[in-house]
């Protein structure tokens, strides 16, 4: 009996996540693809100043931040698992372990299910899929905090879920944000978009400082301590 051949993964398909990660096994795995309502998306080639370097740079500050927080970790374009529909690779995403509270969980085949609490796109090309597609797709999910750093347009979008909307975080009179979610989560805005890392990072460490950041933490060992308990 002849074995069907596996069709190619192309740009618009209309597949569910299983056939979708079947054929994805095809692809190199430098490939960014994503399924988004039903349909896939493969990234073209991803330029210097549209993605690599501001990539880079948000990765540096939310490793920052993890590396002052114990319980929350950092991923890297890892491919998350929503519904049958819906398997996004964001940029950048900070989750809560699932055994101190957080909402997402790793799979027995390594792959994040359930909605991260934080998500970070780079939007050069992608920016009207970044800003409505994927962001409806994040909102019903409930991913609580959506950052969209549109670098054509020198803007940073910080969204936050309220009442099942997203509502945006604006800057203070410093032109800095801090994450409703992550205490001590702050973000200069426009230090960021002047790529200038060492103000970035100034500012991020401050907070770090912070009585709220120090409660936050404090309060995830309390519900790690519960875990062991049980």
């Amino acid at each position: 009996m002849i074995n069907p051949i596996m069709p190619t993964l192309e740009n618009g398909d209309r597949l569910n996540r299983f056939e979708f990660e079947k054929r994805c096994q095809k692809i190199s795995p430098t490939q960014k693809v994503e399924l988004i309502n039903g349909v896939v998306y493969m990234a073209a080639a991803l330029g210097y100043k549209g993605h690599g370097f501001p990539h880079s740079l948000i990765m540096g500050w939310l490793a920052t931040y993890v590396a002052h927080t114990p319980g929350v970790e950092l991923a890297d374009n890892t491919t998350v698992r929503l519904d049958l529909d819906n398997e996004p690779q964001p940029d950048a995403l900070l989750r809560i372990k699932s055994e101190l509270g957080g909402q997402s969980r790793i799979s027995e085949d390594d792959y994040i299910e359930g909605a991260p609490e934080l998500i970070v796109e780079i939007s050069g090309s992608t920016v009207s899929y970044d800003s409505h597609d994927k962001l409806n797709v994040y909102r019903r999910h409930g991913v609580k905090e959506y950052i969209v750093w549109r670098v054509y347009d020198q803007e940073i979008d910080w969204f936050y879920l309220h009442e099942g909307e997203y509502r945006r975080l604006e800057p203070d009179s410093l032109g800095l944000i801090e994450s409703r979610l992550f205490p001590g989560l702050v973000l200069s805005t426009k230090s960021l978009i002047q790529t200038n890392l060492a103000e970035v990072l100034g500012e991020l460490n401050k907070n770090l400082q912070s009585p709220n950041h120090q409660k936050f933490i404090e309060n995830l060992h309390q519900k790690n301590f519960k875990q062991v308990i049980k």
